[in-house]
């Protein structure tokens, strides 16, 4: 179960990197989430951390400094 949400997180940031419709992001996403299962606990770890380093640049990237 926490493996196919990693595998859609995965294939959404591909999709938002591309920019297209999310066909490829989706076929990735799939993708993603077999060679999790083959990797086990290792691969669901760099699934996570994939889509989380992604979620963090995009959520730092929109923030703005409040250095003067």
């Amino acid at each position: 179960m926490i493996g196919r949400i990693i595998g859609a997180l995965v294939g959404r940031e591909v999709s938002r990197r591309d920019g297209n419709n999310g066909l490829k992001g989706a076929a990735l996403g799939a993708l993603a989430v077999g060679g999790m299962r083959r990797l086990g606990p290792l691969g669901l770890l760099l699934g996570g951390g994939y889509a989380a380093k992604k979620a963090y640049d995009r959520r730092k990237a929109g923030k703005v400094t409040g250095h003067y």
